[in-house]
């Protein structure tokens, strides 16, 4: 959801104009990261996921994916509580399966625990699992997120869990794919395995059907949050769990 400018063919390295870069594409291509050199030591929040955190459907070139308008909040606070944050969200991406790039589970060494000083990282991902079908039961994808716990453990960094947002009328719902995404949502709330939990589902569904995402909130495809869904989203965390002093 960001301006990419492309050159008509052939090697314009050297034109200092950008007169050839004619095209433009709404995708980031080939710089993958950027890391900032702080003058004071900042810890890493890494925030893991698929669409929903790489911002779809945000408005173009301004910011809002959910990630974005939390690092403003995080911008606010006191120095020793300010975080970098690290938007490693696939659209597409599923935990249990390859898809849109590797599973979560095969990229989590890769694109968070080998990352500078990640301090936290919060989950989430599993709707693509359950609507396309990969995870036809809880039991599935609480198995692969507990593989993620141990192994963020194991590297001494904390792992929030977040539940999965509504998606009634999606391409992909149905009433068993609902009930998968109930028993997730209550084990990610209810086990006590994550070491924090943000409740997005609750931040966006609609309190006349819980089972659909809040009109206001929605992008009209009943799966992705607007501007005004990703704020909401980013309101919901609350800012002291991201630390849990492992």
């Amino acid at each position: 959801m960001s301006t990419t400018y492309v050159s008509e063919p052939g090697d314009v390295a050297a034109d200092e104009s950008g007169d050839a870069y004619t095209q433009t594409e709404e995708h980031w291509y080939w710089v993958t990261g950027l890391v900032v050199d702080a003058p004071r030591q900042v810890d890493t929040l890494a925030l893991l996921g698929d669409s929903i955190t790489d911002g779809h459907s945000s408005t173009v070139d301004a910011n809002h994916r959910w990630p974005d308008l939390l690092a403003d909040r995080l911008a606010e606070e006191p120095l020793p509580h300010r975080y970098g944050v690290m938007n490693q969200g696939i659209s597409g991406n599923r935990v249990l399966v390859d898809s849109a790039g590797v599973s979560a589970q095969a990229r989590f060494d890769r694109d968070v625990l080998a990352k500078p000083d990640v301090e936290t990282v919060v989950l989430l991902e599993g709707i693509n699992d359950i609507g396309n079908g990969d995870a036809t039961s809880a039991d599935q994808l609480v198995a692969a997120y507990r593989q993620l716990i141990a192994r963020a453990h194991a590297a001494d960094v904390c792992i929030v869990g977040a539940t999965l947002t509504p998606f009634e009328g999606a391409f992909y719902y149905s009433e068993a794919k609902e009930e998968v995404r109930a028993g997730v949502n209550e084990w990610i709330r209810t086990s006590g395995e994550f070491d924090a939990v943000i409740d997005f589902d609750a931040a966006v569904r609609d309190p006349e059907n819980p089972l659909a995402m809040l009109p206001a909130y929605d992008i009209g495809d009943n799966l992705h949050p607007n501007d005004a869904g990703y704020q909401a989203m980013a309101d919901a965390v609350d800012l002291d769990v991201l630390d849990c002093d492992r």
